[in-house]
């Protein structure tokens, strides 16, 4: 079967796995009987010859020379006609005007539904190394955040003082993201929520910090070189954090050890997000909905990662094999005492995980 790819690499990790070609504009790729074909304009094609990691790259001006225009889908179904080819899959996001053109013009365009790649599932020693150099990226980000607040002075009503200036989430994420750029890495969506906002796990932060409240950070860039994400999280207070907000950071980081213990080949990781869930009722903390809005534990306990952030399978959808990495990050949110989510990346090995970072941040800064 004929394997079909349209899409820039850098927006689809289907494109940059295929290719290993980063190029900012989409491109065509084609593989067939276990050759790996490319269309790239003549502003990319020189640089794809030295990068692409595939078998043959044609032009595709020269193409559209031959067909009397430079349309994409047009360029594509006289490239798949021209071999014979009646039929291609395509990954499910693929475009659907492009899709309908070559249906128009007799090829049958089938959707893969999940993987397109399913082996991308499956992480080998390159990939592994490329992984801890994304994560590298992403503790950098976080140590910087954690020196700031860490720098921090306690002004009047609790309000973070630093170069002068009220501190806010906004400029700890600046700070943050400028290490993840000197560290090779490009920085998107760095949460840095204080107080009430850290309730909401995906709330990036705005607005002052406070001194003697939970802030969560929250740092998963991409590297630059690879394409690989990494992905950390870590819990501080710049100040001294109350007897409740220490119970609830030390209840999610045993939460968390106790997942990262459960995982092996052939459990389940329903059953180590049904064990996560477990623990914290059995410590008091509840999952319920007040007032409209959900507390406790109330996401994930970790996702695939890999050349996308959130890469398939979730740890509650898979059975665990050799190779899977995931993030495991529990987390407790109640508005009044705050949020709290501790996160690190796993590969699973033949009799159990292995941690891919090393981070240690404190409680209290």
């Amino acid at each position: 079967m004929a394997r079909l790819i349209y899409a820039a690499s850098p927006r689809s990790a289907d494109m940059l796995y295929a290719t290993g070609f980063h190029a900012p504009d989409a491109f065509l790729f084609l593989e067939h009987r276990g050759k790996k074909t490319i269309v790239l304009n003549d502003l990319e094609i020189d640089r794809g010859r030295r990068e692409a990691e595939v078998d043959e790259i044609i032009s595709g001006s020269a193409l559209g020379r031959d067909l009397g225009t430079l349309s994409p889908p047009v360029i594509a179904a006289g490239l798949l006609l021209g071999r014979k080819i009646r039929r291609v899959e395509v990954p499910a996001d693929f475009p659907l005007g492009f899709a309908r053109h070559l249906e128009k013009a007799g090829i049958k365009v089938a959707p893969v539904e999940g993987h397109f790649w399913p082996e991308r599932e499956i992480k080998d020693k390159r990939e592994l190394a490329d992984l801890v150099r994304a994560l590298g990226i992403a503790k950098a980000g976080i140590l910087r955040a954690a020196e700031v607040l860490r720098a921090s002075k306690i002004g009047r009503g609790g309000l973070l003082k630093w170069n002068g200036k009220t501190l806010s989430s906004g400029i700890v994420r600046a700070e943050a993201d400028a290490a993840v750029l000197r560290a090779g890495g490009v920085p998107d969506g760095t949460i840095v929520a204080g107080g009430a906002q850290a309730c909401d796990p995906h709330e990036r932060g705005h607005g002052p910090l406070r001194a003697h409240e939970l802030i969560i950070l929250d740092v998963f860039p991409r590297d630059a070189r690879s394409g690989f994400f990494g992905d950390l999280t870590r819990t501080v207070v710049r100040g001294r954090a109350s007897e409740e907000q220490r119970k609830m950071w030390q209840t999610v980081c045993a939460a968390q050890k106790l997942a990262i213990r459960a995982i092996k080949p052939r459990i389940k990781g329903a059953s180590v997000h049904k064990a996560v869930q477990d623990f914290f009722a059995s410590r008091g903390y509840r999952t319920e909905q007040k007032r409209g809005r959900w507390t406790g534990f109330f996401h994930g306990t970790g996702h695939g990662l890999g050349l996308d952030l959130h890469e398939e399978p979730r740890i509650s959808a898979t059975v665990f094999r050799p190779g899977q990495v995931f993030t495991v990050e529990p987390g407790l949110y109640y508005p009044g005492i705050g949020g709290a989510r501790h996160e690190d990346v796993v590969v699973v090995t033949a009799t159990g995980c292995r941690a891919l970072n090393r981070l240690s941040v404190p409680l209290e800064l």
